[in-house]
């Protein structure tokens, strides 16, 4: 039975790595997009109107939101899963 706990506890970790690695990618994405916005002068730009900057603004927004939702689901994919092992593990134990 610990030999099945084992594997699953590497099977999750493994794929938990690659979550990271994606998460990791759009952090990346995200920080580029807040670079250039902080770019952006104080004046008026010329970016074809006010209508096309916000617009324009609600996408970064949009993708901002869809980073910190990627992270709040690594977050409690990691609980779940790590408590089911937990449990697991007490299982084991009183045996």
């Amino acid at each position: 039975m610990q030999h099945i706990v084992t594997e699953m506890i590497e099977h999750m970790s493994h794929s938990h790595e690659q979550l990271a690695r994606v998460l990791e990618a759009k952090r990346h994405v995200a920080v580029r997009m807040a670079q250039i916005v902080h770019a952006l002068p104080d004046t008026h730009p010329s970016f074809g109107g006010v209508s096309e900057l916000m617009d324009n603004s609600q996408v970064m927004t949009r993708s901002v939101v869809a980073y910190l939702n990627s992270i709040a689901e690594l977050q409690e994919s990691l609980a779940l899963t790590i408590s089911v092992v937990m449990k697991e593990m007490d299982v084991e134990d009183e045996e």
